[in-house]
């Protein structure tokens, strides 16, 4: 399997310490978000159609995605 990163856009994103590597399930969630306006409600409902997870892994794993993404400036 390969591997999966996001890099900022625009030389002033460009911090290779900032470099995020995606597993295999945040690079599904990121190519189905990617230009997209979503919210963590979008997000575990992606992850419910494609998992056998509960609702309630997928929200805090939904939440914890999308913390993730904003922290790191990966979002508009």
């Amino acid at each position: 399997m390969g591997e999966y990163a996001v890099i900022g856009e625009g030389l002033d994103q460009i911090n290779f310490n900032k470099i995020i590597s995606l597993n295999g399930t945040a690079a599904y969630i990121w190519k189905e978000i990617e230009d997209k306006d979503f919210d963590s409600k979008m997000v575990a409902d992606l992850l419910l159609a494609k998992y056998d997870v509960s609702e309630e892994t997928a929200i805090s794993d939904a939440s914890a995605l999308v913390q993730k993404l904003v922290e790191n400036g990966l979002t508009e």
